[in-house]
């Protein structure tokens, strides 16, 4: 049985990361829903990029993830801050011991509000880096803290999405992905 992602999206997320994160997962056989968190299944990205979902973040509120991973963008890591639905699938993963992560905004904008980066190193987007409690870690591109996961930004969206593959998959299944992709062995390794 395929491991399962589920990656909200809102009007105003960074499509650079919502896209490299939904492909890249999905090379690795993972199925992935995208869900969206307005009140289509189509939104706006922050570029003015039209994505469309497969589901309203309602129709995924019963099910189980292996993953929930956030893209960031403004305002589209607000949006996904403020879904009541999305919160709770998130506090059932942090408390069932189940991967997440975020990148860009997302970690400083929805994950540290909600408590979901207490105890943990974590970096964001370098602009949104004084609203984390703990910035040890700021500096990094990729920092795996337990089993949350955050990244800077769409220059990194590729190696974090890698690193999810290699926590699900393993290092030789990630390694052999971003080889295909052309990525960097250093960044992939």
């Amino acid at each position: 049985m395929a491991k399962r992602a589920l990656v909200p999206i809102a009007d105003g997320s960074e499509e650079i990361e919502a896209v490299c994160i939904i492909d890249t997962l999905r090379r690795a056989g993972m199925e992935v829903t995208v869900a969206s968190v307005e009140d289509s299944l189509q939104i706006t990205a922050s570029r003015e990029t039209k994505l469309v979902a497969d589901a309203m973040i309602e129709a995924c509120k019963d099910e189980t993830y292996d993953l929930i991973v956030l893209p960031g963008g403004m305002p589209g890591a607000e949006h996904l801050r403020d879904t009541d639905v999305l919160i709770e699938l998130l506090k059932a993963q942090e408390a069932e011991g189940r991967l997440f992560g975020a990148i860009c905004a997302s970690p400083a904008v929805v994950l540290q509000p909600h408590g979901l980066l207490e105890g943990r190193k974590a970096t964001c987007f370098p602009s949104f880096a004084s609203r984390l409690d703990n910035d040890e870690a700021i500096d990094e591109r990729v920092v795996v803290d337990d089993r949350c996961v955050t990244s800077r930004g769409p220059g990194t969206a590729i190696e974090f999405a890698l690193t999810l593959v290699a926590l699900l998959y393993g290092d030789e299944t990630a390694s052999e992905i971003g080889a295909r992709m052309q990525m960097p062995d250093a960044l992939i390794e």
